[in-house]
């Protein structure tokens, strides 16, 4: 294969998809008041973050912070931007469309000890429990999309077999699904397996769309974006400052943080349709709204093409 193969197969545009506000948030403990998250919502949409998931439909007792979930959706701009929930049953499903929620995201693990974690079901309960979801949704008119975690790797089991992997993903197709997202919920992928897995599935099931979702928790979320992007993912998840982490995963820490990919894209060519320099004050701003200091680097570094004045030279 010659050098410069895979840069030449390299898409002009990649739509970046937002989670910070559900994926993110999920882990924080002390409560984001309401209209504080409508509000760094709102400056997501500003600087032109135009699909985002922006709550989860869950039981408060397992993730209090998003008990505000359907006051979220009422209260922030949504002229511009397509609004997902994660919903983690048919409950949740119905008071996720009860809020007018534009799409729905059903949540199943590929590794059967991380999905009895999670959700408390096996992996076939949860696949037979959508059943009811995909009907109402059809029913609503939302389209349903799949997030499949541990798909490059379990904490509790190890390595997840390809075939593992898309047995779940046939099944979610058969059910209707409209896009699944490759989860690395524990930052356990490395970019060959990265190649093997996302290659696999868009070689069985061309027909779908494809979402890469990396965490960063060994360091490899942007080698791995990189490896799926020139696998031909054209979408990926992200987490604005690097904010999250799995409260059912030990050792999840966040999302790629979502200035930084948009950063390296923009670098690469690769066009987001993201206001690059308001996104990173809005990364610095919901930082400070959070109280802790978050992973994401261009927001302390700044951009390459931000120059700074050579120093005086000594005589």
């Amino acid at each position: 294969m010659a050098k410069d193969s895979w840069i030449s197969n390299l898409p002009s545009t990649v739509e970046m998809v937002e989670v910070g506000p559900r994926d993110g948030l999920q882990i924080i403990q002390e409560f984001v008041p309401t209209e504080k998250k409508v509000e760094l919502i709102d400056a997501l949409i500003a600087a032109g973050i135009r699909r985002m998931e922006v709550t989860s439909f869950v039981h408060p007792r397992f993730v209090p912070q998003l008990r505000d979930a359907a006051e979220v959706l009422a209260g922030i701009n949504r002229n511009v931007c397509v609004c997902m929930a994660m919903v983690p049953n048919m409950k949740g499903a119905e008071r996720a469309v009860d809020a007018q929620v534009d799409m729905l995201d059903v949540i199943v693990s590929a590794s059967e000890s991380h999905n009895r974690s999670n959700v408390r079901r096996s992996i076939d309960e949860s696949l037979e429990g959508f059943v009811r979801i995909f009907d109402l949704a059809r029913e609503a008119g939302v389209s349903v999309r799949a997030s499949l975690a541990t798909s490059f790797g379990c904490p509790f089991e190890g390595d997840v077999p390809v075939s593992q992997v898309l047995r779940v993903c046939h099944r979610l197709q058969e059910l209707g699904v409209m896009e699944i997202a490759l989860c690395d919920t524990t930052g356990m992928a490395n970019p060959v397996q990265v190649s093997k897995v996302v290659g696999a599935c868009l070689d069985e099931m061309p027909g779908l769309q494809w979402v890469a979702h990396f965490h960063n928790t060994r360091g490899a979320g942007s080698a791995n974006l990189v490896v799926a992007l020139a696998e031909g993912i054209t979408i990926f998840d992200a987490s604005i400052a690097g904010l999250g982490g799995c409260p059912f995963a030990p050792g999840a820490t966040g999302n790629v943080p979502t200035e930084d990919m948009v950063h390296m894209l923009h670098e690469m060519g690769i066009e987001t349709g993201i206001d690059l320099p308001a996104l990173i004050t809005t990364a610095r701003v919901w930082e400070e709204a959070i109280g802790e200091v978050l992973p994401g680097q261009v927001m302390k570094a700044g951009r390459t093409c931000d120059l700074h004045p050579l120093p005086p030279l000594d005589d």
